[in-house]
C-alpha cells in the first residue's frame, strides 16, 4: 500500500493527537531547602523524590542546589515525600499544607547515620529525565553515580542516546553528534583519543540532549548536542584506567587514563599508543556513450596509522564559585598507504584494447595540537547564574608524499611515473564568553559571544617523470590558502512555567572568508551577516508526557576541501576538484515533537521540515572517459519527514533501542542550462538489543538499515550491516573484557551509479569486517573504565 505526503503527514498527526487523552490534575510546586541538622550548612546533591502512596514506586524527583534549595512540581495527588543522601537518614514527609498550589516544606533538617550508609534507598535516588523547553535532562542519580561506571556507559542509560561497546555515541540514530563539557568545546571531549574515560559517573551531576540547537549554539548544523555537565568541588580520589587491544585487520592499541580529584583541583591525563590498519577496496565504470568506449578498475589496498597522543589537564576550584580549567593535547601519526588498481579499456564490441596497473605508495606524518584555557563564575544570587569565556585553540599539520606508477600489461599503454607531495597546515581558534542570568523566577535571559579563526594552506606539486628527470605539473601543482572568521553575538530569553513555556533568540554571524590559489594568483573573497532566529516552547500535558516544537535557522559553510580547486590523481579517471565560487547553504528547520516517559519505555515522536536554499550538490561532468566532480550550489531542496525512536527496558536485563526515520524530498533548481527538478524519499533504521547475561556478560546486537535514494545525476543503494559485541566484567568489576565485531557479515558497501544521456559511471567502496579484543583494569574507585576502540 502507498501513501502520498499528505496521507503520510495526516496519519503522523492522528497517531500524535491520539495521545493527548490524558485527564489532569492540577500542577502542584514543592519547595524546600535541605539542611544538615548538626551543622546547619547546606546540603548540595540530596535527592528529593515524589513517591506513590500505594505502590511506593517513585513518581519524580530532583536534586538539592549548592544552597539547599530544591523545587519540583507534580501533577499527583495521592503521594508522599522523601529526602535522602548518602551516610543521612532517609526523612520522610507524608503531611503537609496546599496554599495556593504550593507545598512550601521550608527547612529540612537531616541527621547524620553512619551505620544506614549502605542501606540509602536507591528507589529514593533513581536517575530522572526532566524535560526543558529546548532540551532534555538526563539527572544522574545513586542508582548510576554508585557503580563507578564511565561517562560513556551513564550516556547508554539516557533517552534517545546509544553508546555501542566500541564507545561510538549517537543520537536518534545518527553519530554527528557534538559532545560538550559544562556548556563548552573541551580537550576532553575532543576526538584525539578516549579522554571521556577518565570521567566517572559519580562525577557527572546530568547529561542535556539537544535536538535541536537554540541561538545561543553555533548556527553550522549539526545532528544535535549532548552537554556533560561535571559536578564541582567533589572529593573523589584517584581512578584510572589501563586498557589493551588487539584485533584483524590490524587494530593493536595500550592506553591509560588517570584522573585525581580533591577538594581544590581536578587532574587528568590520558595517554596512548597504537597501530590500525582499514583496508580498502574499490569498483568503478566510466563508459563514454558517444563514443563507445567504457574505463573499468578493480583495486585493493591497506591504510597502515601508527599513533601516540597524550593529554594532561587540571580544573582548579578557586572556591566554590570560581573554576579555571587548562588542558591540553599532543597527538603524533604516521600514515602508510599502499593501493594496487588494474585498469581496462574496452571498446563496445568488448575489445580489449590497453590494461595496466596503477600502483600507489604514500608516506606522512601528522602532529596535533589542542589546548583549552576556561573560567567559569557561578553567582551566590541564583543557583542558574553563571559567566563562562573559554579559550579553544588547536593546529594539525601534514607532510604527505606520494608515488605512482602506471605499468602496462597489455596494449600499447606505456609505463609512466608521478609523484605528488602535499604540506598542509591547519589553525583553528575559539574564543567564547557566556552569561545566564534567571530573573523573577520562571524568566531566564542569556546572552554571549564568539569568535571562530581559521587558518587553512594546502601546498600541492605534482611531478611527471620525463627522460629520468622529475618536472613539476604546472596543470595540477597549486598552493592553496583558506582564511575564515566568523564573528557571533546572540541573545535568548525564556520564560519556563510548571506546565508551559517558550523560548525566543536571536543569533548574528558575521563571516569573512579569503580564499588565494598562489599559483595563478586568483583570488576569491567573500563577507556576509546573517541573523539566525530560534523559538522553541514545550506544553507538559503530565509528568511522562509533553509536547515540544522548535524553529531554527542554520547554515553550511563550503569547507577547504569544497573550496580547493585542485585534482587528486590517485584515479585519473575519477577525479574531485573542488569550486573557491562556492557559497554557503541554508537551512530553516522546523520540528514537532512528543516526549513520553514511562517507568520502562522511553518514545519520542517527531514530524520536520526543513527548507534550504543553496544547496550544495556535487555535480558530475564527463569528457574522454574521465569523470570530474565539483561541488555547485543549485536550487532548493524542501524535506519533510517522521521520526520514532525509543528506549524499552521491560526487565533488568534487557534493553532494546530503535531508530526509525523516513522523509520525502523535493528538488528544484537550474546548472548550466539543466534543470535539476525531482521528488524522492529515502529511510533508516536502526535497531540496538543489549542482553545482560549470566556470569557478567553483556551481549549487544546493532542492525542497521539505509535504503536507497536518487540524487541530482544519480543513485545511492541501500545498506544492510550489522555490528556486534561481547564484554564479561571480572574480578569483582575491576577487569572488562571486551569483543567486538563491526559489520560482521562484511555487507556494508558505498555504491553510486549515475546514468545520463552521454555517460554512465559506478563507483562503489567496501571497508570488510573488523574484530576487536580489549581488556580493560580499573583501579581506584569503582569498575574499569570504557575503552573506544574506534579511530579516532
Amino acid at each position: 500500500m502507498r501513501f502520498n505526503n499528505f496521507q503520510f503527514l495526516t496519519l503522523c498527526l492522528l497517531i500524535l493527537s491520539g495521545t493527548i487523552a490524558f485527564a489532569q490534575n492540577q500542577a502542584l510546586k514543592i519547595i524546600g531547602r535541605v539542611i544538615d541538622a548538626e551543622s546547619q550548612q547546606p546540603i548540595e546533591y540530596a535527592t528529593i523524590s515524589i513517591l506513590d502512596r500505594t505502590t511506593d514506586s517513585p513518581i519524580t524527583g530532583t536534586v538539592s542546589s549548592s544552597e539547599g534549595d530544591f523545587t519540583l512540581t507534580t501533577r499527583a495527588s495521592n503521594f508522599y515525600i522523601e529526602v535522602s543522601f548518602m551516610g543521612y537518614n532517609t526523612l520522610a514527609i507524608k503531611t503537609f499544607d496546599v496554599v495556593t498550589k504550593t507545598i512550601d516544606l521550608n527547612n529540612l533538617m537531616l541527621t547524620e547515620n553512619l551505620e544506614a550508609l549502605g542501606e540509602v534507598v536507591v528507589r529514593a535516588e533513581k536517575s530522572q529525565t526532566e524535560f526543558k523547553l529546548d532540551k532534555r535532562v538526563f539527572h544522574v542519580g545513586a542508582d548510576i553515580s554508585s557503580t563507578g561506571a564511565s561517562a560513556l556507559e551513564v550516556l547508554n542509560n539516557v533517552p534517545s542516546v546509544n553508546v555501542s561497546i566500541e564507545g561510538v555515541i549517537s543520537l536518534r540514530g545518527s553519530q554527528g553528534v557534538q559532545i560538550l563539557i559544562n556548556g563548552k568545546p573541551s580537550v576532553l571531549a575532543s576526538a584525539e583519543g578516549n579522554a571521556l574515560g577518565t570521567i566517572t559517573a559519580d562525577m557527572i551531576e546530568k547529561i542535556e540532549v539537544i535536538t535541536n540547537p537554540s541561538a545561543k549554539y553555533d548556527a553550522e548544523g549539526t545532528a544535535g548536542i549532548i552537554n556533560i555537565v561535571i559536578k564541582k568541588s567533589e572529593k573523589r580520589g584517584l581512578n584510572g584506567s589501563a586498557t589493551l587491544n588487539i584485533g584483524t585487520p590490524t587494530s593493536n592499541s595500550v592506553g591509560l587514563s588517570l584522573n585525581k580529584r580533591t577538594e581544590k583541583f581536578n587532574l587528568f591525563t590520558q595517554m596512548g599508543i597504537g597501530k590500525r590498519t582499514f583496508p580498502n577496496k574499490t569498483k568503478s565504470i566510466n563508459r563514454d556513450i558517444s563514443n563507445d568506449t567504457t574505463i573499468t578498475s578493480v583495486g585493493s589496498g591497506d591504510f597502515d596509522e601508527k599513533f601516540a597522543n597524550i593529554l594532561l589537564g587540571t580544573d582548579y576550584h578557586i572556591n566554590h564559585y570560581n573554576v579555571v580549567t587548562l588542558s591540553g593535547s599532543y597527538a603524533y601519526e604516521v600514515e602508510d598507504q599502499f593501493f594496487d588498481a588494474n585498469f581496462n579499456k574496452i571498446h563496445g564490441d568488448n575489445t580489449m584494447v590497453d590494461s595496466w596497473l596503477r600502483s600507489e605508495t604514500t608516506e606522512a606524518t601528522n602532529p596535533k595540537l589542542r589546548y583549552e584555557l576556561q573560567y567559569k563564575k557561578d553567582f551566590k544570587r541564583h543557583k542558574d547564574q553563571d559567566l563562562l569565556f573559554s579559550a579553544l585553540g588547536s593546529s594539525f599539520g601534514k607532510d604527505q608524499s606520494s608515488v605512482f606508477t602506471n605499468s602496462p600489461i597489455t596494449g600499447t599503454t606505456s609505463e609512466t611515473q608521478q609523484d605528488t607531495r602535499t604540506d598542509y597546515k591547519l589553525e583553528d581558534y575559539t574564543f567564547k564568553l557566556d552569561y545566564t542570568h534567571p530573573f523573577l523566577e520562571k524568566y531566564t535571559f542569556e546572552t554571549g559571544g564568539q569568535y571562530v579563526i581559521n587558518n587553512v594552506s594546502n601546498d600541492y606539486v605534482v611531478r611527471d617523470l620525463i627522460n629520468d628527470d622529475w618536472v613539476s605539473n604546472p596543470d595540477l601543482t597549486n598552493q592553496f590558502d583558506f582564511d575564515q572568521s566568523v564573528l557571533a553575538l546572540y541573545g535568548t530569553l525564556a520564560y519556563e512555567g510548571a506546565i508551559w513555556g517558550v523560548k525566543l533568540g536571536l543569533r548574528l554571524e558575521h563571516t569573512d572568508i579569503a580564499t588565494l590559489l598562489r599559483t595563478t594568483g586568483e583570488a576569491n573573497n567573500n563577507t556576509y551577516a546573517n541573523f539566525f532566529p530560534s523559538f522553541h516552547t514545550s506544553y507538559k500535558l503530565s509528568e511522562g508526557f509533553s509536547l515540544q516544537a522548535g524553529f531554527s535557522k542554520r547554515i553550511n559553510r563550503p569547507r577547504l576541501r569544497q573550496l580547493n580547486p585542485f585534482n587528486n590523481i590517485r584515479n585519473t579517471f575519477n577525479i574531485y576538484r573542488g569550486n573557491p565560487d562556492l557559497q554557503p547553504e541554508y537551512t530553516d528547520s522546523y520540528e514537532l515533537t512528543t516526549v513520553h516517559k514511562m517507568e520502562d519505555l522511553s518514545l519520542n515522536f517527531s514530524l520536520y521540515h526543513r527548507y534550504t536554499t543553496d544547496v550544495i550538490e556535487n555535480i558530475i561532468s564527463f569528457e574522454n572517459n574521465i569523470s570530474t566532480s565539483q561541488p555547485e550550489n543549485i536550487g532548493t531542496s524542501n524535506t519533510t519527514g517522521f521520526e520514532c525512536n525509543g528506549k524499552y527496558t521491560p526487565i533488568k536485563w534487557f534493553t532494546l533501542s530503535s531508530d526509525f526515520n523516513i522523509n520525502f524530498f523535493k528538488r528544484t533548481g537550474v546548472f548550466n542550462i539543466q534543470t535539476f527538478d525531482f521528488k524522492g524519499n529515502r529511510w533508516s533504521s536502526n535497531m540496538t538489543s543489549k542482553f545482560k547475561l549470566p556470569s557478567e556478560f553483556d551481549l549487544e546486537l546493532s542492525g542497521n538499515y539505509e535504503s536507497k535514494f536518487t540524487t541530482v545525476q544519480g543513485e545511492e543503494s541501500d545498506r544492510l550491516y550489522v555490528d556486534m559485541g561481547i564484554r564479561k566484567k571480572i574480578l569483582k568489576g575491576k577487569t572488562i573484557l571486551n569483543l567486538s565485531i563491526r559489520d560482521v557479515f562484511a555487507s556494508r558497501i558505498d555504491k553510486y551509479t549515475s546514468s545520463q544521456a552521454n555517460f554512465y559511471a559506478f563507483n562503489s567502496r567496501k571497508r570488510g569486517r573488523f574484530v576487536t579484543f580489549g581488556i580493560s583494569y580499573g583501579f581506584g574507585k569503582g569498575e574499569a573504565m570504557e575503552f573506544s576502540g574506534q579511530r579516532r
